[in-house]
Protein backbone atom coordinates (compact mmCIF):
# COMPACT_ATOMS: atom_id res chain seq x y z
CA UNK A 1 0.00 0.00 0.00
CA UNK A 2 2.49 2.01 0.32
CA UNK A 3 3.86 1.99 -2.84
CA UNK A 4 0.38 3.06 -4.08
CA UNK A 5 0.59 6.22 -2.20
CA UNK A 6 3.70 7.38 -3.29
CA UNK A 7 2.83 6.91 -6.88
CA UNK A 8 0.32 9.19 -7.08
CA UNK A 9 1.99 11.60 -5.39
CA UNK A 10 5.06 11.42 -7.07
CA UNK A 11 3.30 12.57 -10.67
CA UNK A 12 1.64 15.49 -8.71
CA UNK A 13 5.15 16.61 -7.13
CA UNK A 14 6.49 16.46 -10.77
CA UNK A 15 3.76 18.47 -11.82
CA UNK A 16 3.81 21.14 -9.09
CA UNK A 17 7.66 21.43 -10.27
CA UNK A 18 6.56 21.55 -13.25
CA UNK A 19 4.01 24.46 -12.74
CA UNK A 20 6.17 26.43 -10.24
CA UNK A 21 9.75 26.07 -13.09
CA UNK A 22 6.66 27.52 -16.05
CA UNK A 23 5.20 30.19 -13.78
CA UNK A 24 8.91 31.16 -12.75
CA UNK A 25 10.57 32.22 -9.56
CA UNK A 26 13.52 30.92 -11.17
CA UNK A 27 12.69 31.71 -14.77
CA UNK A 28 15.46 34.21 -15.41
CA UNK A 29 18.14 32.00 -13.38
CA UNK A 30 16.73 28.77 -16.31
CA UNK A 31 17.31 31.28 -19.02
CA UNK A 32 20.67 32.18 -17.61
CA UNK A 33 21.88 28.37 -16.96
CA UNK A 34 20.38 27.43 -20.37
CA UNK A 35 22.53 29.85 -22.56
CA UNK A 36 25.30 29.69 -20.27
CA UNK A 37 25.23 25.79 -21.20
CA UNK A 38 24.37 26.27 -25.25
CA UNK A 39 27.41 29.11 -25.25
CA UNK A 40 29.72 25.84 -24.03
CA UNK A 41 28.64 23.60 -26.54
CA UNK A 42 28.79 26.15 -29.43
CA UNK A 43 32.27 26.75 -28.44
CA UNK A 44 33.04 23.19 -28.25
CA UNK A 45 31.79 22.64 -31.44
CA UNK A 46 33.03 25.59 -32.86
CA UNK A 47 36.44 24.42 -31.11
CA UNK A 48 35.92 20.88 -32.95
CA UNK A 49 34.83 22.34 -35.98
CA UNK A 50 38.61 24.61 -36.19
CA UNK A 51 40.15 21.00 -35.49
CA UNK A 52 38.42 19.34 -38.05
CA UNK A 53 39.40 21.92 -40.68
CA UNK A 54 42.81 21.80 -39.87
CA UNK A 55 42.98 18.31 -40.33
CA UNK A 56 41.51 18.32 -43.70
CA UNK A 57 43.61 20.69 -44.69
CA UNK A 58 46.35 18.62 -43.40
CA UNK A 59 44.75 15.11 -45.36
CA UNK A 60 44.33 17.44 -48.35
CA UNK A 61 48.25 18.65 -48.26
CA UNK A 62 48.96 14.71 -47.90
CA UNK A 63 47.14 13.49 -50.65
CA UNK A 64 48.48 16.23 -53.25
CA UNK A 65 52.65 15.37 -51.73
CA UNK A 66 50.48 11.57 -52.12
CA UNK A 67 49.62 12.47 -55.81
CA UNK A 68 52.57 14.28 -56.78
CA UNK A 69 55.08 11.92 -55.79
CA UNK A 70 52.56 9.00 -57.48
CA UNK A 71 52.52 11.22 -61.03
CA UNK A 72 56.17 11.38 -60.87
CA UNK A 73 56.85 7.68 -60.17
CA UNK A 74 54.53 6.98 -63.15
CA UNK A 75 56.26 9.61 -65.27
CA UNK A 76 59.70 7.91 -64.49
CA UNK A 77 57.92 4.72 -64.85
CA UNK A 78 56.78 5.59 -68.20
CA UNK A 79 60.38 6.88 -69.45
CA UNK A 80 61.80 3.91 -68.55
CA UNK A 81 59.50 1.79 -70.44
CA UNK A 82 60.07 4.15 -73.34
CA UNK A 83 63.71 3.33 -73.38
CA UNK A 84 63.39 -0.22 -73.06
CA UNK A 85 60.98 0.24 -76.24
CA UNK A 86 63.31 1.91 -77.87
CA UNK A 87 66.45 -0.51 -76.87
CA UNK A 88 64.10 -3.43 -78.07
CA UNK A 89 63.87 -1.67 -81.50
CA UNK A 90 67.05 -1.37 -82.03
CA UNK A 91 68.01 -5.21 -81.03
CA UNK A 92 65.64 -6.21 -83.18
CA UNK A 93 66.55 -3.79 -86.07
CA UNK A 94 69.82 -5.06 -85.49
CA UNK A 95 68.29 -8.95 -85.56
CA UNK A 96 67.04 -8.31 -88.48
CA UNK A 97 69.80 -6.81 -90.36
CA UNK A 98 72.00 -9.73 -89.29
CA UNK A 99 69.28 -12.36 -90.38
CA UNK A 100 68.97 -10.51 -93.82
CA UNK A 101 72.89 -10.45 -94.27
CA UNK A 102 72.74 -14.61 -92.92
CA UNK A 103 70.13 -14.93 -96.01
CA UNK A 104 72.02 -13.37 -98.45
CA UNK A 105 75.57 -15.44 -97.77
CA UNK A 106 73.33 -18.54 -97.96
CA UNK A 107 71.50 -17.74 -101.05
CA UNK A 108 74.77 -16.52 -102.29
CA UNK A 109 76.85 -19.80 -101.48
CA UNK A 110 75.29 -22.90 -103.61
CA UNK A 111 76.54 -21.39 -106.36
CA UNK A 112 80.28 -21.40 -105.00
CA UNK A 113 79.69 -24.55 -103.83
CA UNK A 114 78.65 -25.51 -107.06
CA UNK A 115 81.81 -24.58 -109.06
CA UNK A 116 84.02 -26.37 -106.14
CA UNK A 117 81.83 -29.76 -106.93
CA UNK A 118 82.76 -29.28 -110.97
CA UNK A 119 85.84 -28.37 -110.24
CA UNK A 120 85.99 -32.01 -108.48
CA UNK A 121 84.17 -33.41 -110.81
CA UNK A 122 86.49 -32.27 -113.71
CA UNK A 123 89.67 -33.17 -111.27
CA UNK A 124 88.11 -37.13 -111.11
CA UNK A 125 87.55 -37.05 -115.06
CA UNK A 126 91.13 -35.73 -115.46
CA UNK A 127 92.27 -38.35 -113.07
CA UNK A 128 90.46 -41.03 -114.71
CA UNK A 129 91.82 -40.18 -117.71
CA UNK A 130 95.02 -40.24 -116.66
CA UNK A 131 94.90 -43.55 -114.91
CA UNK A 132 93.32 -44.67 -118.12
CA UNK A 133 96.55 -43.40 -119.67
CA UNK A 134 99.10 -45.06 -117.63
CA UNK A 135 96.85 -48.23 -117.71
CA UNK A 136 97.26 -48.67 -121.22
CA UNK A 137 101.04 -47.48 -121.58
CA UNK A 138 101.68 -50.31 -118.44
CA UNK A 139 99.31 -52.69 -120.79
CA UNK A 140 101.09 -51.72 -123.81
CA UNK A 141 104.31 -52.16 -122.74
CA UNK A 142 103.22 -55.54 -121.15
CA UNK A 143 102.91 -56.98 -124.41
CA UNK A 144 105.88 -55.48 -125.99
CA UNK A 145 107.31 -57.36 -123.38
CA UNK A 146 106.05 -60.12 -124.29
CA UNK A 147 106.37 -60.37 -127.58
CA UNK A 148 110.48 -59.69 -127.06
Amino acid sequence: MSDEQKTPSRPRQLWNQAVKVVKGDSTEQLIEQFTAEMTLVAEGLCDDQGRLRKEVETLRTEQDQTAQRLQSEQEAQETALLEAQRDMDRRLDDISRRLTAMEAKMNAKPPKEKEPAKKQLNLVGQLTILASIIAGAWVLVTILNLFK
